[in-house]
Formats: C-alpha cells, sequence, structure tokens
C-alpha cells in the first residue's frame, strides 16, 4: 500500500511539475503538500486561470503524458520524500546539473505557451539597509538582479558587494525570476554589505560613536545543534550580554561557552560591540559547549589558572557581581522573573490596567522599537479586528509571555523588536499581550479563548511546556467563528517569523476580498432596496399632497359657490325690497306731468316704464336696481349729449334732470 502511495504521489508530482513549469523538486513538494496533494488545486493556485478553474481537458492531457510521456512503472520517476528537503537541499538540487537520459530522475518538458503566459503582477519590496528603508515596486517577471541595480543607484552600494536577504525560500540567486518564488503583493527585505569595512582612517572613538546608534547582524552558529542564529544586536550592547542571550538560546551556560571568531580586541567581555573590532554590519561567529573533564584534586591550581585566562569565563562567573549579575542567572538556573519585575501584575481587576503595566515593562526591558500592544479587553481587540468594514479589518496577533521560558528574553529582543516585525504587525495586525507567569493569570486567559475562541484554543495553549513560550497566535475573524491560522512558538528566527507571518496574511486577504465582495453585493442591494423603498415613499408624499391639493381645490369651490349664492339671496332680496318699494306705474291720462322713460340694457333689451315728473331720481335708481343693476355696479347715462345720470344728486325730481317728457337711457357697467 505504502508503495502504491508513493507511485502516485510520484505521478502527481510530474504532473504538476509538468503542468507549471517548476523544476525545484522541494519547491513543487511543498506546493502539493499546502493543498494536500490536490493536483488541479495546486496548479490553481499557482497558474491562475480567467475563471479560476483550469481547463479539464489540459490536466487529462497533463495526467496521460507527464514528463516522460505515459506513465509506467518502468519510468517511474525518482522516490518522493516525506517532507520537503532542507533549503540547502533543495539549493543543491536546482543548480545540480541536468541527469542524463538513462537516470531516474526528474527532467521536466517546457509548459505549452498558454501556461507561461501568465498575467503580470506588481510587487512591493520594503528594503531595510542600515538606517535607511527603500520601497522598489517591480513586476514579477524581473529578477533579483533588476531589484539590485535599482538599489545600486538608491543605496550607492555596488551590486557585486549587495546581499540581498530575507527570501522566504532562502537564497536566491541574481537571475532567479520573481514570478517563480511566488512571492505575495508586499514583501520586506534587508541588504548585507559584510565586504564593505569601515574607513581605515576614523579613529576607533568616532567609530564608536558613529554606530552607537546602528544594530549588528550577528551570525551565530550551535556547532552541536548544527544550526545559524541570525540575531541583531545594538551597538551598545557588551559581549557579556550577548554570551547571556546565547545561554538563553542554546542552554549553554555562559561559563562553559566556547567561542570561535572574536576579534583580538574583544578581550574584556564588559566591551561594547561598538568597540569590540567586530566587522560591521555583519559579523559571523561559532559557539559550542566547552568540555570539561573530571579534574583531580592536584590539578586544581592548573585548573584554577586555567579557567581564569579561557575566553573570558572566569570573568563571567568569578567577576559577575562586578557586573551587576546574579550567580543564578550565569549558570542559567535562574529565572528572569528573579531579577525582573513581573510583567503584569497578579490578578489585577482591569485588563486594561494590566496591559498598560504590561506595555510599561516590555519597553523598560526591551525599549521602545516594540509592536502596539491594544489596550483593552480581548473582547474589544476582536471587536477591532473583526468585526468592522471588511476593509478594514485585520489580523489579531495575540502575544503570550512567560518569564520563566529561556527563550523568552531573545524572542522579545530579537524577534518582537525587529524593525521589520513591528513595521509588519502594525500595518496588518491588532496585537494583543497577555502575562501567563503567573497560574492565575494563566488561568484567566484560558476562560477568556474558551469565552471567544472556543475550548480548542485554550487546550492548546494548555498544552504548550513552559520552554516553549513565548507564543504568538495568529487569529483570523470568520463569518461564524475565529480561526487560530498558526501557533508560533519561541524558538524561531526573524525570516521564519516574517515568513509565517506573511503566510497567515496571504489566508487572511483571500478571506478579506472575499468578505469586501459579498459586503459590496449587500451594501448594492441594500442600496436598490433603500432608493425603491424613497421612491415609495416619495410618490405616496406626492399623491398626499396631490390629495390634499384637490381637497382644498374642491373646499375652496364650495366656500365660493356658497359666498355667490349667499350674495345672490342677498342682491335678491334687496332687489325684492326695492321692487316692493316703487311707487305705482302713474297712467298716461292721469292730471300729473309724466315722464316715459325708455332704458336699454348691456344685454340689447329695454325697460320702459313711466315716472311722474316730480319723482325723485333715486326712484329711478332703485326700479334699475330692482331689475339687477344696482347704481353701485352700473351707470346710467343718456345718448345725446352723453350724461352720466347716476353721478346727479339723487333728490333731483326728473323735471329738473331733464328727463322729461320721455327719454331714452341705456345702462353701462362700471369699471
Amino acid at each position: 500500500m505504502a508503495s502504491d502511495s508513493n507511485m502516485d504521489r510520484e505521478m502527481i508530482l510530474a504532473d504538476f511539475q509538468a503542468c507549471t513549469g517548476i523544476d525545484n523538486i522541494a519547491e513543487a513538494i511543498t506546493l502539493l503538500e499546502l493543498n494536500n496533494w490536490d493536483l488541479v488545486a495546486a496548479i490553481n493556485g499557482v497558474i491562475p486561470q480567467e475563471n479560476g478553474i483550469l481547463p479539464s481537458s489540459f490536466l487529462k492531457e497533463a495526467s496521460q503524458t507527464g514528463p516522460y510521456g505515459p506513465h509506467s512503472q518502468s519510468e517511474a520517476t525518482a522516490p518522493v520524500p516525506s517532507a520537503p528537503p532542507s533549503s540547502e537541499s533543495a539549493s543543491a538540487s536546482s543548480s545540480s546539473s541536468p541527469p542524463s537520459s538513462s537516470s531516474p530522475a526528474f527532467c521536466p518538458v517546457q509548459p505549452s505557451r498558454h501556461i507561461l503566459e501568465r498575467q503580470s503582477r506588481m510587487l512591493s519590496f520594503r528594503v531595510e539597509y542600515r538606517q535607511r528603508s527603500t520601497e522598489v515596486v517591480l513586476e514579477d517577471a524581473s529578477t533579483v538582479g533588476d531589484i539590485k541595480s535599482i538599489l545600486e543607484t538608491e543605496l550607492q552600494v555596488p551590486v557585486s558587494k549587495m546581499q540581498l536577504k530575507g527570501w522566504k525560500s532562502g537564497d536566491v540567486s541574481d537571475s532567479t525570476v520573481l514570478r517563480s518564488l511566488h512571492l505575495p503583493k508586499n514583501n520586506s527585505l534587508y541588504v548585507l554589505t559584510p565586504d564593505i569595512a569601515p574607513s581605515a582612517s576614523t579613529s576607533q572613538s568616532s567609530a564608536q560613536q558613529g554606530l552607537s546608534n546602528q544594530n549588528y547582524l550577528l551570525v551565530i552558529s550551535h556547532r552541536e545543534a548544527q544550526r545559524d542564529y541570525s540575531l541583531n544586536f545594538p551597538a551598545s550592547k557588551t559581549i557579556q550580554e550577548v554570551k547571556r542571550n546565547i545561554s538563553d538560546l542554546t542552554n549553554i551556560p555562559v561559563r562553559h561557552q566556547q567561542w570561535d571568531g572574536w576579534p583580538a580586541s574583544a578581550s574584556d567581555d564588559s566591551m561594547t560591540l561598538a568597540s569590540s573590532g567586530i566587522s560591521y554590519p555583519c559579523h559571523h561567529l561559532t559557539v559550542c559547549r566547552r568540555s570539561s573533564p573530571a579534574l583531580t584534586v592536584d590539578q586544581t591550581d592548573e585548573c584554577t589558572d586555567v579557567h581564569m585566562v579561557s575566553d573570558s569565563e572566569g570573568d563571567d562567573f568569578e567577576d559577575a557581581p562586578e557586573f551587576g549579575v546574579d550567580e543564578s542567572e550565569v549558570f542559567g538556573m535562574g529565572s528572569a522573573s528573579c531579577q525582573k519585575s513581573p510583567m503584569m501584575p497578579e490578578n489585577s481587576e482591569n485588563e486594561g490596567d494590566a496591559l498598560l503595566h504590561f506595555t510599561a515593562e516590555f519597553s523598560r526591558r526591551y525599549g521602545d522599537c516594540h509592536p502596539v500592544f491594544y489596550i483593552g479587553s480581548l473582547e474589544a481587540a476582536s471587536q477591532e479586528a473583526f468585526y468592522g468594514k471588511a476593509r478594514d479589518r485585520k489580523l489579531l496577533a495575540i502575544y503570550l509571555h512567560n518569564d520563566e521560558s529561556v527563550l523568552g528574553n531573545v524572542f522579545c529582543s530579537q524577534m518582537m523588536c525587529a524593525d521589520s516585525i513591528v513595521s509588519y504587525l502594525s500595518q496588518n495586525f491588532i496585537t494583543w499581550a497577555w502575562d501567563v507567569t503567573k497560574e492565575a493569570n494563566k488561568a484567566r486567559l484560558l476562560t477568556m479563548c474558551t469565552r471567544h475562541f472556543g475550548s480548542v484554543v485554550a487546550q492548546t495553549i494548555r498544552t504548550y511546556k513552559t520552554d516553549q513560550f513565548p507564543l504568538l497566535l495568529i487569529v483570523m475573524g470568520k463569518r461564524t467563528s475565529n480561526e487560530v491560522l498558526n501557533v508560533i512558538q519561541g524558538n524561531t528566527t526573524v525570516d521564519e517569523l516574517m515568513m509565517r507571518l506573511m503566510g497567515a496574511m496571504e489566508i487572511f486577504t483571500a478571506q478579506q476580498q472575499e468578505d469586501i465582495k459579498d459586503e459590496d453585493e449587500r451594501e448594492a442591494r441594500e442600496m436598490v432596496k433603500r432608493e425603491q423603498d424613497e421612491a415609495y415613499r416619495l410618490s405616496l408624499e406626492a399623491d398626499r399632497k396631490k390629495r390634499e391639493a384637490q381637497e382644498r381645490e374642491e373646499a375652496e369651490q364650495v366656500r365660493q359657490e356658497r359666498i355667490r349664492k349667499e350674495q345672490e339671496e342677498e342682491r335678491e332680496a334687496i332687489r325684492l325690497s326695492l321692487e316692493q318699494a316703487l311707487p305705482p306705474e302713474p297712467k298716461e291720462e292721469g292730471g300729473e306731468p309724466v315722464s316715459k322713460l325708455r332704458i336699454r340694457t348691456p344685454s340689447g333689451e329695454f325697460l320702459e316704464r313711466r315716472f311722474l315728473g316730480s319723482c325723485k331720481l333715486q326712484v329711478l335708481f332703485d326700479f334699475i336696481a330692482s331689475k339687477g343693476y344696482p347704481s353701485d355696479e352700473f351707470k346710467l347715462l343718456t345718448t345725446f349729449p352723453r350724461r352720466n345720470i347716476t353721478q346727479i344728486d339723487p333728490a333731483w325730481s326728473l323735471v329738473e334732470a331733464k328727463l322729461f317728457p320721455q327719454e331714452t337711457l341705456f345702462l353701462e357697467a362700471k369699471e
């Protein structure tokens, strides 16, 4: 069964290399393992298609052919290792010469042009050199050498003397194409120039003063563990402090350390790195445990002499009080809590106050260059990181400190205070910290984690031992529950820490893009609904105003009609009263003189009536008003000569007004 499984993975690896053109076996295996050996998912992760899915016809063709044609057991590739090889082996594999045709090694074919023609991406690099920071932006089709060419102009450092570090895949050559490294959009690198020595004409005092604000990169090789540590130290650090940090990191007490690489001028462990004469900015050292054979009583004096002159060990042990070092610390047996005030008070009622104390103590121990710790409860930090708008969300980094761990001092000073780590955490994370040295504080943390992240996270923290601390938990908020993406232990390096932070950021960015898309779609739907509701509201408002206007118009018509009727009734009443008050029409044969008047109305009709010659003009006006033509609205005129009778005194008689014995008049409406 194991043989069949290996054979399947060999075929998947061959197909993957044929489809993607990745020659590095270690890199191909790593990408496949990240996708649980799912060929389609791994290829889509490396070669994104227009619709996100690789054509099935191409996969079928690749699975049938592979790099050697149809697969067969006789043409099987080399066995696939169960884990990716180290960076050294991967580099050796990629730089070795191609095997012969009879060799069973991999010989990938060139992929089709439509596979290689990927869409270009713009990559951003933040490159640090000494106290300078430079931004470089270029396409992923460029090479590492192109970055160095740009930096040569910016930093005034020749390419031949420049080492570009910080690649997550280890050291790369100048001809390496950036696309083959599968880098994220934003990257952090740093430049080393070990071949550029300080000027010989500069005096030691001025050199020390000039480098007092610089950092030294000490590459320390631990022989027994066969491991290299790249540690940044301020120039003001002493050799003694470096040895103590290495004691915490390697568990080799200072008095048992044997060093190679210190210059002859570094004769006193109390000297600072700036005055010790080591090369700047990078210096290589080697450390191992000194063998200590059993000594006889007769050898005591000789041993004492040797001990006094051996690589400054005697200073570490016998003269420790002179440098303010406790004996227990020299032997590596004393905890940091014996020498330092606690990071966090025990049984603090307020989490914000506890974190203020933690931040102040962290700054006192390791300096002000550290991540900005969120001051507040874990719930508030989660709300800040996870529950804002999708574009504003961040990852949550939970730093757990334990003063009883030997790795705490090195991790804080070398990792958490590194400029690149501090900058990356500040830009992309909400960093929350807690001290679990005291059992009461640890129990309180486990309770908070259970409440916010579930019992699995609390159980995970509980399983870590003291010497595995500090821990850095990377938590991502999801729709239903929060997920712990990574747990980073204290025994790591700056490059490893940065690579794992960037890996978590890639996962978070993919999830964030989906959340942003969903949020935009939801907001678009809500916007359409709000617009529809607003349009409906405006329509109802318009209908209401129209209905109210119509009701007002109808009410006004009713009121006007009522007023008109009242006026008509009033006029009719006045007319009737005037008509009843008129004297009777005299007869023509009467004894008194009679005036016969003929009045033409505006409608063309004629009113005829006889009046006594002595009758007043008012009687004539009342007669005309009784016919519907009141004198305040109409004027009574003679034809020739034209006279306005309504302007004559109503007390005059018809004779006085010269309307006797007969006259033709006409009515005209007043303006």
